[in-house]
C-alpha cells in the first residue's frame, strides 16, 4: 500500500529524524567490517529525492491526481507503487534465491529470441559456425549482466540508480535514456514477431499491426503490478514454452542440413562471424542495466557469487537453447533447399509464416503459435517495468509522475515503432541489437572498476544516493562511455547504413568489432580519469 504523506511540507520533512545505521555503507563482500564508515551514521527514512517528488505531487494538481489514481489502483488491484526509492534492509521482501535463475528463463526462453538465431544463416554462416558464435557471444554477454546484478542486493537500489556512484547524479540520466532505448528496441522485436505469428494463426486475414497492439496492451497491464507478480509470473511462465520449442526443433529437424558450408571464406567469413557474435553478446549483455531492478529486494548479505552464477546460468542456458533453434530454422529456410515450403513461408510471411509451416499438422501448429504469442509477455513485462523506473530517474518532476504512467507511455511508443517497422524484422534485429553492445560493455566495465577498485575499501555511502553534491561528478564515467562508443564503437561497427573504417578491413559487409574496441577504450580511459576526478573533487 502506498505510503504517500498528506499534509504540509513540514510533515513530509519530519521523517528526517529517523535513524537507520545499516544505511551508512555497503562494501564489497571480502572487506566488510574492515573499513570505517565513510560518512556520518544518520540516514533519513525518506530520501531527498522522495521528499521532493512528494512535495511536487502536493503542489501541482495534475500530479496530485495521478498519485491519487495510483493509490486507488493500489487499493483496488494491488499494483506496485514503489518507484526508484532505495529499499531499506528491513523493508525488503525477498523471493526465493532460485528465482534469480528462473527469472531469466522467462525473460529469454521465448519466441522473440528466435530471430537472433536466424541471422546466422542470413549472414552466410554454416550451422556449426552459427552455433559457435551463439555460445561464445552469449556467455561473454551474460558475464556483464551477472556482474552488475550482484550490486542489487548489496545496495538495495535499481540498476540505473546504482550507476550514480560512478556516473554521478546527472551523468546517470544518460544511462536512464540509453536503458529505455535498449528495452524499447528488444520489445519492438518481440511485438513484431508476435504480430507476424497472430497474422499466421488467422491465415493472414488479420494484419500484423493488430497483433502488435494486442500484445503491447497485455504486456503493459501485467507490468504495472510490479516486482512481486513479475517474480511469480516469471518463475513458471517459461515451462510450457520450453516444451513447445522442443517440439519445434523436433519437427523442423528433417529440414536442417548442418553440412551446408558458409557462403564466404577468409576475411569475409571472419567478418560475418564477428558480427553475428557481437549480436549475441549484445543480446545477453543488454540486461546489465536492469538486472539489479529484480535483485534489490534480496538481503544485503546475500552471497554475490550466488547471484553471479545463478544469473550466468539463468541467462546462458535458455538463450543459447532458443537462439540455436533459431539458427536451425534459418538453416532450413535460408541455407537449405530440402523444404521449399519453409523457404517460401519465410520469404513471404516472415518468422510467423515460417513457424506456422514448421509445426504440423495445421490445427496443432496454430495451437502452438497461440501459446508462443504469450511467451514474449515475460520479456515485455520486465522491459515496461524497468523503463518506467528509468524515466523516474530523469529528475524530480519525472519521479513525481507514477511509474504506471511512464510504463504506459513506453508501451505506446513500442507499439507505434513495432507497427512502423513490422515489415523489416531482420533489419531491426541485426542493426539495433548489435548497437546495444557498444554501451553495455562500457557500462559494465565502469561499474566493475568503480566497485572493485575505487570502492573496494571505502564502500558506498548509501545515505547520499540522491544528493548531487555528495556523489561523484561523473565526468570520468561519461567521458569513458563516450570515448568507448565514439572511438571504439563507431570505428568498429558494421551496419547496413554505416561500416566503420576498422570494420571495413574485413571486406564485404565488414566485421563488427565495435564491442571489443569499446571495451578496450573504456578500460584505458576510465581508471586514470576517475583517479584524477577523485583527487580533484574528493568524491
Amino acid at each position: 500500500m502506498s505510503d504517500f504523506v498528506h499534509g504540509d511540507q513540514a510533515d513530509v520533512r519530519h521523517s528526517h529524524d529517523v535513524k537507520r545505521s545499516h544505511d551508512v555503507e555497503a562494501q564489497s563482500d571480502d572487506v566488510k567490517g574492515e573499513a570505517a564508515p565513510a560518512y556520518e551514521t544518520t540516514a533519513n527514512a525518506d530520501s531527498e529525492e522522495v521528499i521532493r517528488a512528494r512535495e511536487l505531487q502536493q503542489k501541482l494538481g495534475f500530479l496530485r491526481s495521478m498519485r491519487r489514481g495510483e493509490e486507488w489502483l493500489d487499493e483496488k488491484m494491488g499494483i506496485e507503487t514503489q518507484g526508484i526509492d532505495r529499499i531499506h534492509e528491513e523493508d525488503k521482501k525477498p523471493p526465493s534465491i532460485l528465482n534469480v535463475f528462473f527469472l531469466w528463463w522467462s525473460l529469454t526462453c521465448h519466441v522473440g529470441t528466435l530471430p537472433i538465431g536466424v541471422l546466422g544463416p542470413e549472414f552466410g554462416l554454416s550451422l556449426n559456425q552459427s552455433v559457435a558464435a551463439i555460445v561464445v557471444g552469449t556467455l561473454l554477454g551474460a558475464l556483464c549482466t551477472s556482474y552488475t546484478g550482484t550490486l542489487g542486493p548489496k545496495l538495495g537500489m535499481r540498476a540505473i540508480a546504482t550507476s550514480r556512484y560512478s556516473f554521478g547524479f546527472y551523468g546517470a540520466k544518460l544511462c536512464s535514456v540509453l536503458n529505455v532505448i535498449i528495452g524499447g528496441g528488444f520489445a519492438v522485436v518481440n511485438v513484431v514477431v508476435v504480430g507476424q505469428i497472430l497474422s499466421a494463426v488467422s491465415d493472414y486475414t488479420m494484419t500484423i499491426a493488430v497483433g502488435c497492439v494486442i500484445i503491447a496492451v497485455i504486456g503493459y497491464v501485467i507490468s504495472i503490478f510490479g516486482f512481486a507478480l513479475i517474480h511469480t509470473y516469471e518463475k513458471y511462465s517459461w515451462i510450457a514454452i520450453f516444451i513447445i520449442l522442443c517440439v519445434l526443433i523436433g519437427q523442423v529437424a528433417p529440414a536442417v542440413d548442418p553440412s551446408i558450408p558458409a557462403l564466404d571464406t577468409g576475411l569475409g567469413l571472419a567478418g560475418s562471424f564477428l558480427s553475428f557474435l557481437a549480436i549475441n553478446f549484445s543480446n545477453a549483455s543488454g540486461w546489465c542495466s536492469i538486472a539489479s531492478d529484480y535483485y534489490c529486494n534480496y538481503p544485503a548479505d546475500t552471497k554475490s557469487w550466488k547471484i553471479f552464477f545463478l544469473t550466468l546460468a539463468g541467462i546462458s542456458i535458455p538463450t543459447i537453447f532458443v537462439t540455436v533453434i533459431g539458427a536451425c530454422l534459418g538453416n532450413a529456410a535460408i541455407s537449405s533447399s530440402v523444404n521449399p515450403i519453409l523457404s517460401d513461408a519465410y520469404k513471404f510471411h516472415g518468422l510467423g509464416g515460417l513457424l506456422r509451416e514448421s509445426f504440423h499438422p495445421l490445427p496443432f501448429s496454430k495451437f502452438c503459435l497461440v501459446l508462443l504469442v504469450f511467451s514474449v509477455l515475460g520479456n515485455n513485462i520486465a522491459i515496461n517495468y524497468s523503463s518506467g523506473l528509468s524515466m523516474q530517474l530523469l529528475g524530480h518532476y519525472f519521479h513525481a509522475v507514477p511509474r504506471f504512467i511512464w510504463s504506459f507511455i513506453n508501451a505506446l511508443v513500442i507499439a507505434i515503432l513495432a507497427i512502423a517497422g513490422r515489415e523489416h524484422l531482420s533489419l531491426i534485429v541485426s542493426n539495433f541489437v548489435s548497437l546495444l553492445g557498444y554501451w553495455t560493455v562500457s557500462f559494465t566495465i565502469i561499474l566493475l572498476i568503480e566497485d572493485q577498485w575505487f570502492r573496494r575499501k571505502e564502500g558506498y555511502n548509501l545515505i547520499v544516493w540522491d544528493v548531487p553534491s555528495k556523489l561523484p561528478w561523473g565526468l570520468a564515467a561519461v567521458m569513458a562511455l563516450l570515448t568507448g562508443y565514439l572511438a571504439g564503437g563507431v570505428t568498429g561497427m558494421s551496419q547496413t547504413w554505416y561500416i566503420g573504417p576498422i570494420a571495413a578491413k574485413f571486406g564485404g559487409f565488414g566485421g563488427d568489432v565495435g564491442i571489443y574496441l569499446s571495451g578496450v577504450f573504456t578500460l584505458i580511459v576510465y581508471p586514470p580519469a576517475r583517479w584524477y576526478e577523485r583527487k580533484k573533487t574528493g568524491r
